[in-house]
Formats: structure tokens, C-alpha cells, sequence
């Protein structure tokens, strides 16, 4: 444990006897600005007053937009902001959030995404009635790059409360987006900030495990939680064509698998990995598929499928492989139909 704390970043205790918020609304931005107004608006609605909220933009040098003139032309002196002196990157902007919040509750809320109202009062009040969580969570809300919804995440029980079997389930798959979970600053002074060895992905999936190893976590089951979905040119679309995407997914399996067992039976921690593993190379297959409908390039899209061969070769994938050949070979077909129809 104490090789895996080294990658963690020690999250410095509040000094006893400061005043302190119930909140911490903590805004990573990233060249994000034209979606910063949606954000913080979604949360100026609910604001219930500097003494009970702390709400603060960390931005982390951004070059192609100016997110402190959104801030002044909305949040005023109400919103905090903050600019690092370089750029960090994502996960040590994460980590510098968690450092800044002064709240005894921090949310996350990525500067593309948005709550709804009543989000903050449900949250709280999942606290209020089990006092021993870590963390809470709402159902999801997926959202396109115009801001159009188009699904949600999958219920996770019928009624409000703490999860039942949840380090099993959590540990299987990624299952929380992080707009939508919020986390008791104490929980991260205890266990550390969020893994510098990820480069795209898997920093989240690997920090909800582990703290569903140590405290219960609450759900909600109103979709409270708008998630914007990667978009052609961003970190996740970029990485998924490389395959660092999988790679991170992959590593963040190992690294939980190398904890899990102290926590649940060791047959159990293996179901759940061998789950995530076909999980992901599932993702993988249905990348590979979408890069080749939008590009063409069949090298880019090979791709994902080599990265779905390192998850393992279960009847799962090696079914959903075929079910991708007869895919495009179908789609080649009408391409050409196409053509001499023409």
C-alpha cells in the first residue's frame, strides 16, 4: 500500500478551529469557457450563501479562451478563481481542487458540465440521514457536444440510500461520472488525491474503488448530474484512437486488483476484474467500429481492436469481434452499392 500512496497526492487537513462551508464547488477548467456559463449558472441557482458554499474556478492555464472573464460576468466576487502557473494537466488540476477546498463536502463538476437544481439539497440530505458515508452520487444524465440529452445512466437500486455489494459492483465496471458524485474532504485527507500515473483515463474508476474499500456510498436516484460526452479533438476521442485510453482502463484494472483482495474474497476480486476486462474491450470493439464509420482509416480503427485483445480473448470478445467484421463488411457492401447507384 504505502508503493501505491506514493502516486497519490497527500491532501493536507483543514487547520482545526477555521471557519468552514458545508461545500466546496471546485470547477477544473481546461479551454473550456464557451461551457463555463451553463456550469456555473447551474450552480449560482442553487447557491445558498458564501458561509454555506465555497464555489471556485481552478483553471489550469488555459490558452485558447479566457474562463476568469466568465467568472467576473457571472459568479462576480461570489465565485473564487484561481490559475495555475502553468499547464499541470487534468489530474494534478484535480488534485489541486481538493487541496483548495475549504468545504467539509467537495464536488467536482468538470467546467463542460452542469447539475441540476436540487442537486446540492439531495446530496445533503443523503449525508444528513447516513452520517457515515464517504461519498454520494446521483444517476446520470449523458449529454452530446450541442448540450441535446440523449440517455441515462443505468439505475443503480429503485430507492435513495446506501448501495448494497457496491465495492463488487464498482469494481467491475466504472459506473459514476464525476460530475455526478461528491466526496467528504476528510475521505481524500484519509486516502489521498487522485493517481498521477493515469495519462487520459481510469484516475476517477480507480479513486471510486477506493473509496467504496473503506466507507459506504450513498445513491440518489433522480438524475441530477448532466455529463457531456467526448467530442472529435478531445482527450477521450484522441486516446481512444491511440489506444492510451484502454491502456489507462488496463492499468487501472491492475491497480485495483492489486488492493482488491484485502477487501473482499479473492475469487470475487477475480469475477470483478474478469467483468471490467470484457467490459472494456466491449468499448473497445464499438470504438474501433465508430473510427472506421467517421474516418475510414482502417489502421486507426485496428487500433482499439488490438487494445480489446489485451483485456483477454473470452468467448465475450472473440463473439463481438465476429459481430464487428460482419459490421464492416456490411458497411463496405453499401458504400459501393452506393457508388454505382450513382
Amino acid at each position: 500500500m504505502k508503493y501505491q500512496q506514493s502516486f497519490r497526492e497527500h491532501i493536507k487537513p483543514i487547520p482545526l478551529g477555521e471557519s468552514r462551508p458545508l461545500w466546496s464547488v471546485m470547477i477544473p477548467t481546461y479551454n473550456c469557457a464557451n461551457f463555463l456559463r451553463e456550469t456555473l449558472a447551474s450552480v449560482l441557482v442553487q447557491d445558498p450563501g458564501p458561509e454555506v458554499m465555497q464555489i471556485q474556478v481552478v483553471d489550469d492555464y488555459s490558452t485558447k479562451d479566457d474562463p476568469e472573464a466568465v467568472v467576473k460576468e457571472l459568479g462576480g466576487d461570489r465565485v473564487e478563481f484561481y490559475c495555475q502557473p502553468e499547464n499541470v494537466r487534468y489530474i494534478r488540476n484535480f488534485n489541486t481542487c481538493i487541496q483548495r477546498a475549504r468545504g467539509k463536502i467537495i464536488h467536482i463538476l468538470h467546467g463542460d458540465d452542469y447539475v441540476l437544481n436540487g442537486f446540492y439539497k439531495k446530496m445533503e440530505l443523503l449525508f444528513a440521514q447516513h452520517p457515515d458515508i464517504g461519498a454520494a452520487f446521483c444517476r446520470q444524465i449523458y449529454m452530446d457536444n450541442q448540450g441535446y440529452w440523449h440517455s441515462f445512466s443505468p439505475l443503480e437500486q429503485f430507492e435513495s440510500g446506501v448501495l448494497s455489494n457496491w465495492l463488487e459492483r464498482i469494481a467491475s465496471e466504472q459506473r459514476i461520472t464525476t460530475p455526478s458524485i461528491v466526496v467528504r474532504r476528510d475521505v481524500y485527507e484519509r486516502l489521498g488525491g487522485f493517481d498521477s500515473r493515469f495519462t487520459c483515463t481510469g484516475e476517477d474508476w480507480e479513486m471510486w474503488v477506493r473509496i467504496a474499500t473503506t466507507y459506504p456510498v450513498a445513491y440518489e436516484v433522480q438524475p441530477l448530474a448532466v455529463y457531456r460526452q467526448s467530442t472529435l479533438g478531445s482527450l477521450t476521442q484522441t486516446s481512444m484512437r491511440t489506444g492510451k485510453f484502454f491502456q489507462d482502463l488496463r492499468k487501472a484494472d491492475e491497480i485495483i486488483q492489486s488492493y482488491l483482495p484485502n477487501y473482499i474474497q479473492e475469487t470475487i476480486a477475480r469475477k470483478a476484474s474478469k467483468r471490467a476486462r470484457e467490459t472494456y474491450a466491449s468499448w473497445a470493439i464499438s470504438s474501433s467500429y465508430q473510427i472506421f464509420t467517421r474516418t475510414g482509416n482502417v489502421r486507426d480503427s485496428l487500433i482499439p481492436v488490438k487494445e480489446a485483445l489485451q483485456f483477454g480473448c473470452s468467448s465475450r470478445v472473440i463473439m463481438q469481434l465476429s459481430r464487428l467484421f460482419m459490421k464492416t463488411i456490411t458497411y463496405k457492401l453499401k458504400e459501393k452499392l452506393i457508388f454505382f447507384e450513382r
